[in-house]
């Protein structure tokens, strides 16, 4: 077993397949790329909908604008507080033993069906109607997820729900009205399995990858370094 252990989260594997060399930047060197400001309205959105689903947790029900539209019931408070943090040591979590190496993340959400089986549940906002590709963005996401349900010994269907809030219009007294679309997806486990031990491979060597062609981060560290050459 290699003695240092690597942690790496959903995000960070979304980076290694965007650009294997952002990433190496990122995890060895600590080398960030430049942030844009981002509006911290979905942050917020998706907090208010954190309480609402607990809301009806606690009433033991289903938000009715998805009841009968995913399968199951909501599971504990006590289980999904744990889960919704984003730490090294939260659950759920995935170990490879053989690299010595922890895949780990938050989850929004998550039901259980027939008291065994777990499909992971993930809010998104929206700010216009969904295409039909929308779901693949997310893909990598939902099956690191089934991979870290399976991490837990936990069962499950291979499946995980997103949860699509689009803002429809704004009525009186400034209240915002959402339409809700869900989607289903079919997830993978093995296949987030492959890419975090591809993203770990990367990482045990000590040479860095070669910056990807249609980075544009990549190209743009290239210019910046031909022009202070100069």
């Amino acid at each position: 077993m290699n003695s240092e252990s690597i942690y790496l989260s959903p995000t960070k594997l979304a980076l290694f397949q965007e650009c294997p060399f952002c990433f190496w930047l990122l995890e060895k060197e600590k080398i960030e790329r430049p942030r844009s400001p981002t509006s911290t309205l979905p942050q917020s959105i998706d907090k208010l909908i954190k309480n609402y689903f607990d809301y009806y947790r606690s009433r033991g029900k289903l938000p009715p604008e998805i009841e009968g539209k995913v399968k199951g019931k909501l599971i504990s408070q006590e289980i999904l507080n744990d889960w919704r943090k984003n730490s090294k040591n939260s659950k759920p979590q995935y170990f490879d033993k053989e690299n010595n190496a922890f895949l780990f993340g938050a989850l929004d959400e998550c039901v259980i069906v027939d008291e065994k089986y777990y499909i992971p549940v993930d809010y998104k906002t929206y700010g216009y109607n969904l295409k039909e590709d929308s779901s693949s963005y997310y893909q990598l996401q939902l099956d690191c997820y089934t991979l870290m349900l399976e991490g837990e010994g936990l069962t499950h269907l291979n499946i995980a729900y997103l949860i699509y809030y689009i803002p429809e219009k704004i009525a009186e007294n400034n209240l915002i009205k959402f339409k809700t679309e869900i989607r289903e997806v079919k997830t993978d486990p093995e296949r987030a399995k492959d890419i975090f031990r591809k993203a770990i491979e990367i990482l045990r060597n000590p040479n860095p990858p070669t910056p990807s062609q249609g980075c544009k981060f990549c190209g743009w560290r290239k210019e910046l370094k031909e022009k202070i050459g100069k």
